[in-house]
């Protein structure tokens, strides 16, 4: 039985209060669930990191529903759980409703500010690392047309579409560069099969390089991209081993870096504000035996470059979720 069954019923209140002196850390999953093969499962990587150096264990929850973020946020902490992680911008609400009422409990959200004492907030410069796999999608591409295909409508997914455009136009000012959402609701990031139809939708448009930027729909982009003969690009977690060889590279934001450094830090961490860029690590883009073979020494050195000029801050990209404009591609 897995927590989630459990957690509902009263039982499971009694077992977790029960355990409230040993201050376990928590990690609250996303809509979309723990194996996404992307966003959620980086933060399960992070946590499992921790888990393996220390011995440790940490609670966690998938959640089913908008209505349990509120409810899995006030069972753990009055179960003693400390830190609380947890994965999205959606409980960005929820978490300005509960932590005031829990002032001894340390809580991480990623991807969401929430300005509280005891809440540590991490946000990510996804517009950089879409800058880079930009550029690589460009220079793969000969059809000079490229795609994009986000999850859930919302500005933190237009930040990674416009910094993926920027980077395509750098690296071929004569590009085309076709987007779509996948949706307006949070069904968008686990819907494979809408993901499958818009990425034969973009091929059948010219494109012959997708950027899916979509939780577990991004599978569908990714599944179909390589049956259909073209190239794709992953997200959050690296994605290349699912395609051996049509999987271009993968936009790595090391969620999981900050899944392990919050449980590492543990009850009394610094709180605030927190920016995970090029320059620290927190982004980038993925090379390995998977892709060796389809990314050439010139594209990786044209990359290598532009990150280098993003981390000493002499390239800037556009961020989105600053300026609501995107000069590269309109949506």
């Amino acid at each position: 039985m897995t927590l989630m069954t459990k957690f509902l019923g009263a039982a499971a209140v009694t077992a977790l209060t029960a355990g409230a002196a040993l201050a376990e850390p928590a990690l609250i999953f996303d809509l979309g669930g723990k194996f996404d093969k992307s966003f959620n499962e980086a933060a399960f990587s992070g946590a499992q990191r921790w888990a393996e150096e220390t011995g440790e264990t940490f609670r966690e929850i998938e959640l089913q529903s908008e209505a349990q973020r509120e409810q899995a946020l006030r069972r753990f902490a009055e179960a003693g759980s400390n830190p609380i992680v947890m994965t999205g911008f959606a409980f960005g609400d929820a978490l300005g409703q509960v932590a005031g009422d829990y002032p001894e409990t340390d809580f991480v959200i990623i991807d969401m500010v929430v300005d509280a004492p005891n809440v540590r907030s991490v946000v990510f410069n996804e517009h950089e690392g879409s800058y880079l796999v930009g550029i690589m999608a460009a220079m793969a591409s000969k059809s000079n047309t490229v795609g994009f295909i986000g999850g859930m409508d919302i500005p933190l997914i237009r930040k990674f579409a416009c910094g993926y455009a920027q980077g395509v136009l750098a690296a071929n000012p004569d590009a085309t560069i076709v987007a779509n959402m996948t949706g307006t609701t949070p069904s968008a990031w686990n819907d494979p099969v809408k993901g499958s139809e818009l990425t034969k939708a973009q091929i059948s448009q010219g494109a012959d390089v997708i950027y899916a930027a979509a939780g577990g729909t991004g599978v569908g982009v990714l599944q179909t991209a390589a049956d259909e003969g073209i190239l794709s690009i992953g997200v959050d977690s690296n994605q290349n081993y699912m395609h051996p060889g049509k999987v271009l590279t993968s936009m790595l934001k090391r969620v999981d870096n900050a899944v392990y450094q919050a449980m590492k830090d543990g009850p009394g961490m610094e709180k605030g504000f927190n920016v995970m860029g090029i320059a620290n690590g927190g982004v980038g883009y993925a090379m390995d035996e998977f892709n060796k073979d389809i990314v050439s020494a010139d594209m990786k050195a044209v990359v290598d470059e532009a990150s280098a000029q993003i981390a000493d801050g002499t390239l800037m990209v556009h961020d989105y979720m600053s300026d609501d404009t995107c000069p590269a591609l309109s949506f």
